[in-house]
């Protein structure tokens, strides 16, 4: 079946025939590659071909062993390559100029990778939503905070969906209907001072975000401008890989990602003096954020990654 420009379905389909994961490994990559040359972000591609951001990540990072052949499809035609090459990890034999490769620094203190925390790191935490959901439902800012925390890290693990979430939340506080996910959007605020930081170090560094979050967070945060948008190195969202900081396995999976073999180039910043014991004790350069006094924090941060 031709579709497009000359596009075999077949050509698809046949990845999962012989070896899947490495195939769909080559396809992310190929993927990653051709939208880098094309000058987008995960972000604008997202916005080109109507998929969500975790979906493309997930593609990109080879997690998603099938794609549709819809989406592959649709993705060619926003970068302007044929599918045979994305499917083929041709990418690269595309008549777009090549880019040149991204050169990355080193801090003096041998820091080549940096994943930021997003709660207490880059957004001032919720606290208001609960007065806010408080003041909605007649419920107590107490019981609604001590519902909340029960739940919590079941939702982050993503062992509870935001509906269930909901559910649990609402039936606690006498059926008033819960949008925890909108609550949560519309009453945290940037921290300026700590993404104007990570714009910066994004510039000289890889970068990441590391946090322990609600499914569908992040993009969200990201579309409406609470997360700023770039072109992000890695994201560890702990509701899409199962494991919550300080647990070691999300730690594990983030070095993993940051494509280093030694912990120690790694640099965590966060507001969790728990969280950033666990990363110290695998390897880990880690920094205290205090959102209290932010610009005392990004000085301490730019001068860890001073080169």
């Amino acid at each position: 079946m031709q579709v497009g420009n000359s596009y075999d379905s077949r050509a698809v389909f046949s990845l999962s025939a012989n070896k899947p994961q490495a195939d769909a490994k080559g396809l992310g990559k190929a993927i990653g590659d051709a939208r880098r040359r094309a000058g987008l972000t995960q972000q604008d591609l997202c916005a080109r071909t109507d998929l969500s951001y975790s979906t493309l990540a997930k593609i990109e990072r080879g997690a998603i062993k099938t794609p549709s052949v819809f989406t592959v499809m649709s993705i060619a035609q926003t970068l302007g390559i044929s599918v045979e090459q994305l499917v083929g990890g041709g990418a690269a034999a595309s008549s777009s100029p090549t880019a040149p490769a991204r050169t990355y620094k080193t801090s003096k203190s041998g820091i080549s990778f940096v994943y930021f925390d997003i709660n207490g790191v880059l957004v001032r935490f919720f606290h208001h939503a609960f007065s806010q959901l408080a003041q909605d439902s007649g419920a107590s800012a107490s019981q609604i905070e001590s519902t909340f925390w029960h739940y919590n890290d079941a939702v982050c693990r993503g062992e509870m969906t935001m509906d269930e979430f909901n559910t649990a939340l609402s039936a606690r506080i006498g059926g008033f209907p819960v949008d925890w996910q909108k609550y949560y959007t519309s009453t945290v605020n940037p921290i300026k001072e700590t993404q104007e930081c990570l714009k910066w170090a994004s510039g000289h560094y890889r970068v990441g975000l590391l946090s322990n979050i609600m499914p569908g967070f992040i993009p969200e945060m990201i579309k409406i401008g609470l997360l700023p948008h770039l072109d992000y190195n890695t994201i560890i969202d702990s509701s899409e890989v199962g494991a919550i900081k300080p647990e070691p396995r999300i730690y594990q999976l983030a070095a993993q990602k940051a494509g280093t073999d030694n912990p120690s180039q790694i640099l965590l910043i966060d507001d969790s003096r728990t969280n950033l014991m666990a990363a110290e004790r695998l390897g880990w350069q880690v920094m205290w954020f205090d959102d209290y006094q932010p610009a005392e924090s990004v000085e301490r941060i730019k001068s860890a990654l001073e080169f």
